[in-house]
């Protein structure tokens, strides 16, 4: 099973990456351990992408499936455990199968981040989520608790909203740090209101179901019990790269180290999307580091040809 190029994850950047590849006539493997989409599927609605005034994430997602499958990208599922230099080409294993390419791109992109705290894991798919579009039809006239000030928090609880009969945004600090757009949407949700300054430290249930949460206000260190029927967590990121840390292309906090070609240390082996060590992460920008990723894949292997074996 030899490709030209492996892309492991089935994100926008991923799926970028395979249609550059494609179009370039190279025998292509997207390796995905769930569905194509990745944070895509998470995501409500999608307004700053180009061309469209608002999609839903889930269906963005499936248009760009769509696009990579006509141009004979195979899809494969796996959960991929590291990569190996061998030689002139990279081993890709997965938990059932390994693969040889001569040019790999990483787009496993990120994951919510946990808050850490007690209840957090015991409540996990019982009233704790970290995907509004998933799980809010389950809170129809429920009071909920959403925890972060970013755009991702703010956005998801505005989308709740349709369901539920309060959120409360639980917020570290005594401002958003969302775009102004989305915080004037929010201050104008008569459903929505707002617990400054404050963090959750418990999250509260009756064994069965989230019954409440203990939040502390940072500042006055005052304690309250908020009674809640669910509690959407939007705290941050964390890199999904442990498979690659023993390949040393990760910084301490995991995020692949690149260049501006999308190129890692080890030659041949690429990475593009949220998987990055960068600034800015959203939809537009995995996608261009996914056409950068492809293309430079593609005049690697066109400048390594004398390197790889023929088949």
């Amino acid at each position: 099973m030899n490709y030209d190029v492996i892309i492991i994850g089935a994100g926008p950047a991923g799926m970028t990456a395979a249609l550059y590849t494609a179009r370039a006539n190279l025998k292509t493997l997207l390796l995905e351990r769930g569905i194509p989409g990745g944070q895509m599927n998470n995501t409500a609605e999608v307004e700053n992408y180009p061309g469209y005034d608002s999609i839903l994430g889930p269906d963005l997602a499936l248009k760009m499936y769509d696009g990579i499958t006509r141009f004979g990208v195979e899809h494969g599922y796996g959960n991929v455990t590291g990569i190996e230099v061998v030689g002139a080409y990279k081993k890709v294993m997965t938990e059932d199968a390994s693969y040889l390419a001569k040019t790999v791109i990483i787009a496993t992109g990120c994951e919510h981040r946990k808050l850490g705290v007690e209840g957090e894991e015991t409540y996990s798919g019982r009233g704790v989520s970290y995907c509004a579009v998933c799980d809010g039809a389950f809170f129809k006239n429920k009071k909920l608790i959403v925890v972060g000030g970013g755009d991702s928090a703010v956005e998801e609880a505005i989308y709740l909203t349709q369901f539920a009969s309060e959120v409360k945004i639980v917020h570290r600090r005594d401002a958003l740090r969302a775009q102004k757009i989305i915080q004037d949407r929010a201050f104008a949700n008569e459903k929505i209101s707002f617990i400054w300054d404050s963090v959750v430290e418990e999250i509260k249930g009756n064994n069965q179901v989230v019954t409440g949460v203990q939040i502390k206000n940072v500042k006055t260190g005052e304690k309250v019990l908020e009674d809640c029927d669910g509690v959407f967590i939007y705290v941050g990121l964390d890199p999904l790269t442990e498979p690659f840390v023993a390949a040393n292309i990760t910084d301490e906090a995991g995020w692949i180290i690149t260049n501006e070609r999308m190129e890692t240390a080890i030659p041949g082996v690429f990475a593009c999307g949220d998987a990055r060590q960068k600034e800015l992460r959203q939809i537009t920008t995995a996608v261009g580091d996914g056409g950068v990723a492809g293309q430079n894949a593609y005049q690697y292997i066109e400048s390594n040809q004398a390197n790889f074996v023929s088949e």
